[in-house]
């Protein structure tokens, strides 16, 4: 009896990652443990898929999340059961909230021994509540035809669910009894099918193309307008870059690129394109002075708070139209028109119905306006930054926008880093892939992030973040030793929360430091000695660019530390604040 439960344990496994196979999944990240054995030893068999081991649940997760924001496709995600499935909570949040495709596969107990004392069990039902798409507790495996034919049909169904709009994590509960193991010479369960067979079930996510009324509302709306503005906001999926600097050019709109929404830099059109909106939108009397008469928003809600602010502040007589694939991006609740459709899609199908429209010449006006604060205000960043003598962190984005290669993907931590990348790195004519965690905003999980997405990217990856996040990740670089990666990470050491520092909590110093500055004094030197990876701690802006080259080269990780002071870099931050005021007021 026991051997047919661990002949049916492999073979009902095998027929499950099979067809996770044939459905388009190509990677996997398991951790160790003993109740999972029959989907570990099943997803290590598979030719097809690649299996990326850690011993870390946390690092494995964000690892898993990084490769899938980067691929645009599932990652599965293996754990043990017990507080191992909790472990994965926070790259289950961020996933969802940053519609990333994961399928989550969670070792469990059989029924029987839940509530009655058996060891590394906790409940595991519906584990990560709404914040996965779809929940399936898994029926126990058995040999049957019926059996391995659902087994199939839940490996397809929900690889599909985790893909289709909006991508998120799917939770599948797994309970096995023992033997885990299937007898000796029977290890892998059933073999692979044939190469090239067509999925069990055959599930088709088409992207939501617009119906033929919203374009022709749309279109309605913005014929007329001479005072419009597109704003773009994160984006890992569809690249509608093409689409809509060609809708911009049209209409002498001005577009408002967050970095990540991979608009900002690249080959396309880039004549409406604004990079610095986050620095002149500081300046007292642009807000009163611009103000637009429709808004077409593309995406999740920019990174910039300057730019949410303005969004905010233009409540009467805007229009402001919010084009996504799904979900709502509407906080401050100003939004008059929500379009659900493929942003690429409905930018092409826009210029189609506009072919006769002419811009009026206030259109043009308007236009040229945004594009001349835009112009003063980089320039006025670029001489600031080249004239403040101290290691500045600002001025690390504009050193890597000249230091970067094309193709190269570059991915910004939480809190200061992906600001001080809105703000300082300008436009640029090749492509570059911008990333950050920007679901929930976290800094846990950001080093993990950043090595899956090198794990999956042809360029070179580097990574922008602050040292209390990489504190926090640390033990994710194991990841790279492990496998063999590549990547160089810019760590910007003030010595605590820099972000804090900017925030009203500053005012009060007799707490500061303990709650929130929260010094560490920690030398990272070691920490990178502990995983083999390369370390140079940069005095001057030449080692700091000598270091970044040399590592975008070398092999391994390299890991480059620019030290400064948080004090010092806030009154650095309103230094370029004032440059940039004084050369928009020219303007205005």
């Amino acid at each position: 009896m026991k051997a047919d439960i661990g002949g049916a344990n492999a073979r009902w496994a095998a027929a499950f990652v099979d067809e996770l196979a044939r459905a388009g999944l190509r990677d996997a990240c398991a951790c160790p443990g003993s109740r999972s054995t029959p989907l570990a030893i099943a997803l290590a068999a598979h030719p097809a898929i690649k299996l990326w081991m850690h011993l870390d649940e946390r690092s494995a997760s964000f690892f898993a999340l990084g490769m899938a924001k980067y691929a645009q496709r599932p990652v599965a995600l293996l754990c043990t059961s017990g507080s191992a499935a909790a472990n994965f909570f926070p790259a289950v949040i961020e996933a969802h909230y940053a519609r990333v495709p994961l399928l989550i596969m969670t070792a469990d107990r059989p029924h029987e021994l839940r509530d009655s004392g058996a060891p590394q069990t906790i409940d595991q039902i519906k584990l990560y509540g709404a914040h996965a798409k779809w929940f399936v507790e898994m029926a126990l495996p058995e040999a049957s035809a019926p059996a391995l034919r659902y087994a199939r049909t839940i490996a397809c169904r929900a690889l599909a669910e985790s893909a289709s709009a909006p991508a998120g994590p799917v939770h599948l509960n797994f309970p096995f009894r023992e033997p885990f193991m299937a007898p000796e010479g029977d290890q892998n369960g059933l073999p692979p099918e044939p190469a090239g067979r067509s999925p069990h079930i055959i599930i088709d996510n088409s992207a939501a193309a617009p119906s033929d009324h919203a374009v022709a509302a749309l279109a309605d709306e913005i014929r007329g307008c001479s005072r419009g503005l597109i704003v773009c906001g994160p984006n890992d999926g569809v690249d509608y870059a093409h689409e809509v600097a060609e809708l911009a050019w049209r209409l002498n709109f001005p577009i408002l690129a967050d970095p990540l929404s991979q608009v900002r830099c690249g080959p396309h059109d880039r004549r409406m394109v604004i990079d610095s909106y986050d620095a002149f939108l500081r300046v007292g009397g642009v807000v009163q002075r611009y103000v637009p008469e429709l808004v077409l928003r593309l995406g999740p809600l920019p990174t910039s708070k300057p730019l949410i602010r303005y969004l905010e502040s233009q409540n009467d007589g805007c229009r402001q139209i919010l084009i996504d694939t799904a979900g709502w991006n509407d906080t401050g609740l100003i939004v008059s028109r929500v379009v659900h459709s493929d942003p690429r899609s409905l930018c092409r199908a826009l210029v189609t119905a506009l072919a006769e429209h002419k811009a009026p010449a206030s259109a043009q006006r308007w236009s040229q306006e945004w594009l001349r604060l835009a112009g003063l205000t980089r320039a006025a960043i670029t001489r600031q930054l080249q004239a403040l003598p101290v290691p500045f962190e600002g001025r690390v984005f504009a050193e890597l926008a000249a230091l970067l290669p094309s193709g190269a993907v570059l991915y910004a931590g939480n809190s200061m880093p992906v600001r001080d990348l809105d703000t300082f790195f300008p436009g640029r004519h090749d492509a570059l892939r911008f990333m950050s965690n920007r679901g929930a905003n976290g800094i846990d999980g950001v080093v993990s992030s950043a090595l899956g997405a090198a794990a999956a990217a042809a360029g070179p990856t580097l990574l922008a973040i602050g040292d209390v996040s990489f504190y926090h990740d640390s033990n994710g670089l194991l990841a790279a030793k492990l496998h063999q990666l590549k990547a160089t990470i810019v760590l910007l050491n003030n010595n605590g929360g820099g972000i804090f520092s900017f925030l009203p909590q500053a005012e009060h110093p007799h707490y500061f430091e303990e709650l929130f500055g929260t010094p560490h004094g920690l030398d990272f030197s070691r920490i990178a000695a502990a995983y083999d990876a390369a370390f140079t701690r940069a005095a001057s802006w030449e080692e700091f660019r000598d270091a970044v080259a040399r590592g975008l080269e070398a092999s391994g990780v390299n890991i480059v530390e620019l030290q400064t002071e948080r004090a010092a870099n806030v009154r650095l931050h309103h230094k370029v604040w004032a440059a940039v005021e004084s050369a928009v007021r020219t303007a205005i």
